[in-house]
């Protein structure tokens, strides 16, 4: 248990549909092919190109027990199932990066019908109304259990009473084994189509894939080199997605423009240079500031502005890692 080389990190990834193929895309991206063993059935498999670690395919709820129990060390999951399934998930694990995929709201909806019913409070008013006409709690169908009951807690809605869903939740109202239900949902399409609607402040959770890590696994000295090695190129695959590289000479010189880009446009030196006399300028920007950003270098006297996507910015700092390790504590 002290990371022996021939001891892997166990990282565990959702094994079938859409969420395996955004995970491998994922990792891809980050230089982390999967390689399975025998086959699409092999449920074992490994990274190419980085030793020391075993990829362990599961469903997506079976991947936050595992977690959990501190059997895997790193996985990929939905938010909604993490806080769903663990209560203390705080305690047991550490979201290290939201992944950008899987995205839906786990929301109360209603009947359309409901017309008067727009809020959470408005729902408490029907709720103790239907149970004094009827003798009996409102029915709330859902497979959100647990998240159910802290949100309606949270809001003071007590008169209800939840039914497991098993199948489609969201055709519970019109088969008359629910008055409302809770759901995940991204598009809410299909709320709609049952004739239902999400409450205005009934989100309860806005989730997606994240890279989690498990505080219960065993982090010896060989697991957490390997950890740090697999986090510092995903860490430089976000940061290529999320910024562009502009590239642009200033006749009058640089003095000065570092700064205020920083300051306007949250850019930041590519290279940490400072402002030199030829007034050559290389930048990393956020890409939604990028058009901004090059129509005030050409306001400065650049003649043009180049913009290039990147495959990867790795950074001396690995922001990742050091969340994992904030919490699995320093060696």
């Amino acid at each position: 248990m002290n990371g022996a080389p021939d001891t892997p990190l166990v990282l565990a990834v959702p094994s079938k549909g859409r969420l395996q193929e955004n995970a491998a895309a994922f990792f891809a991206r980050a230089g982390l092919d999967f390689v399975q063993g025998r086959g699409a059935r092999d449920y074992r498999g490994a990274i190419a190109g980085l030793p020391g670690v075993e990829v362990a395919f599961f469903s997506a709820s079976e991947i936050v027990g595992q977690l959990a129990s501190g059997a895997v060390h790193l996985g990929v999951t939905g938010e909604d199932l993490v806080r769903e399934q663990v209560a203390d998930a705080d305690e047991r694990l550490a979201l290290l990066a939201p992944l950008g995929f899987g995205r839906a709201n786990v929301v109360v909806a209603a009947p359309q019908a409901w017309i008067d019913v727009r809020s959470m409070a408005d729902l408490e008013d029907v709720a103790a109304s239907f149970h004094a006409r009827r003798g009996e709690r409102m029915r709330v169908a859902t497979k959100y259990v647990n998240l159910t009951r802290r949100f309606f807690a949270e809001k003071g809605v007590s008169d209800y009473r939840i039914v497991e869903s098993l199948g489609a939740t969201e055709g519970a109202p019109a088969a008359g084994a629910a008055e409302l239900i809770v759901d995940i949902t991204t598009t809410g399409a299909t709320l709609a189509a049952n004739a239902l609607k999400p409450l205005d402040d009934g989100v309860i959770l806005r989730s997606q894939a994240n890279l989690v890590a498990s505080l219960r696994a065993p982090w010896g000295d060989g697991r957490r080199e390997t950890a740090r090695a697999m986090l510092m190129r995903i860490a430089a695959a976000q940061e290529a997605l999320a910024c562009r590289e502009l590239r642009a000479r200033l006749p009058g010189g640089a003095k000065g423009v570092l700064e205020a880009a920083a300051a306007m446009f949250d850019a930041t030196p590519a290279f940490g240079e400072e402002a030199d006399s030829s007034g050559r300028v290389v930048l990393h920007a956020p890409k939604q500031k990028v058009a901004e950003l090059a129509a005030w270098l050409l306001a400065q006297g650049a003649e043009r502005v180049s913009v290039s996507a990147l495959e990867h910015v790795f950074s001396a700092r690995n922001a990742l890692y050091e969340a994992l390790e904030q919490r699995i504590g320093k060696k």
